[in-house]
């Protein structure tokens, strides 16, 4: 017999889990989406930086924004070691002040000092987002995973939007540029201070195939789907950069490019939303990624060719929704698979942040000088447009981890069951 009361401690024990979860979820949520909106803050209080700091010009002015996609592929490379050095309270610590110290660089005495800032902020920004999934994979069963990834996937739209919203008005109201990025550091200095007193360090070794191993990049490197699945993703990558760096530049389009952005953000946002609904409802994850990859493509196509603005607009926004549905399902898919550790999941979305990052950045130029060569710029939104072909062409080499439902005929009736 369980003593008197026994119960009821489980009971509370079970509650101080669950609440410790869901409140270490929600600072990562925020320190990633303010990793966002101070970097889209950043980009657009540009000039005032530039001018605070005695520069100017195009070159310089696309420094800070260089700074942190390098630093992103460089620390998603180092995410995993990382992790397997310090654990994962430490690291993600280790994260937030790299972001926090993007903020504070608005305090450095020259424009190097401020560059060298954004260099910190991506780095922690990219170690934050390969966290993500050995974190979730650790505190959350596989029911409630479609709903947490949703939501991760949706932080970095979070803190852009916020940026849009919020930089023009606390630069009026605070006075200053300075004072808006420095806002951004110490809020994320704060969740760095909450994250330290409430995480724990968790076993993150093990997996199938690996002999009892520690899982490392020996082993990730081997596996083709650590391949195939950033190969996927990076041309919906280059697309999403390329609306807000590529389609402002370009005239012709029958609604306003520099609209586009916000239109997509709206849509994704709501795609989002969906497409946790259908991870969770519908139990397969690859006809996910492979029908909204082709949605995408055929209304990005259409968002750029129509001459009808209302046509355009519709298109850009199912080209956004169509865009950010599948991220539930792609992040879910390599949590589903057979022997998936915490060590596993760093190794596999280090490689697909960093694989993703490199070859978009790479696309980048190549677009400009396709524009350059042909004399006609609207191509190079074509190309980004053709190039998100990725995520329905690879979908065919990627594995199904999901399982099938199918009705299993017993003599009490039909009970439905998993294939």
């Amino acid at each position: 017999m369980p003593k008197p009361g026994a119960l009821f401690r489980y009971r509370d024990d079970e509650d101080v889990k669950i609440m410790k979860k869901y409140l270490l979820e929600i600072l990562m949520f925020s320190a990633y989406a303010l990793f966002a909106a101070s970097w889209v803050s950043g980009a657009m209080l540009t000039p005032d930086i530039q001018a605070s700091f005695g520069e100017g010009g195009f070159t310089n002015a696309t420094w800070g924004s260089l700074m942190i996609t390098v630093a992103k592929i460089i620390g998603n490379l180092a995410a995993a070691v990382i992790l397997m050095r310090i654990g994962a309270k430490h690291a993600f610590a280790l994260a937030m002040l790299l972001i926090a110290a993007g903020g504070f660089g608005a305090l450095a005495g020259d424009y190097n000092g401020w560059l060298l800032s954004r260099l910190a902020m991506g780095f922690g920004g990219a170690l934050a987002i390969v966290y993500f999934s050995p974190i979730v994979l650790h505190y959350f069963d596989a029911r409630e995973r479609p709903v947490i990834n949703g939501i991760n996937a949706a932080a970095f739209n979070t803190g852009n939007l916020l940026a849009l919203l919020s930089t023009g008005v606390l630069s009026v109201w605070l006075g200053s540029w300075q004072s808006v990025v420095v806002l951004y550091g110490v809020m994320v200095a704060a969740l760095a201070v909450l994250w330290w007193l409430c995480a724990e360090n968790f076993p993150l070794a093990g997996g199938a195939g690996n002999n009892g191993e520690d899982y490392g990049w020996r082993h990730g490197i081997r596996e083709g789907f650590n391949w195939w699945l950033p190969l996927a993703y990076c041309g919906v990558l280059f697309c999403y950069i390329a609306v807000f760096s590529l389609f402002p530049l370009i005239d012709g389009f029958a609604v306003d490019s520099s609209h586009l952005s916000a239109v997509m953000i709206a849509a994704g946002m709501v795609g989002t939303a969906v497409g946790i609904l259908i991870t969770k409802r519908f139990p397969l994850r690859v006809p996910v990624l492979r029908y909204a990859g082709l949605a995408l493509v055929f209304f990005a196509a259409m968002m750029l060719a129509s001459e009808n603005p209302y046509i355009a607009y519709a298109a850009a926004a199912l080209a956004g929704f169509f865009m950010f549905l599948p991220m539930t399902a792609l992040v879910t898919l390599p949590q589903e698979l057979p022997g998936m550790t915490p060590a596993r999941i760093t190794i596999t979305f280090a490689m697909f942040w960093s694989i993703s990052y490199a070859i978009a950045s790479v696309l980048i130029p190549v677009s400009g000088l396709l524009a350059d060569i042909s004399g006609e710029p609207a191509y190079a939104a074509y190309f980004a447009v053709a190039c998100s072909a990725s995520l329905f062409v690879f979908s065919f080499l990627l594995p199904e981890s999901g399982k099938k439902s199918v009705t299993v005929e017993t003599e009490g009736g039909a009970e439905n069951a998993t294939a």
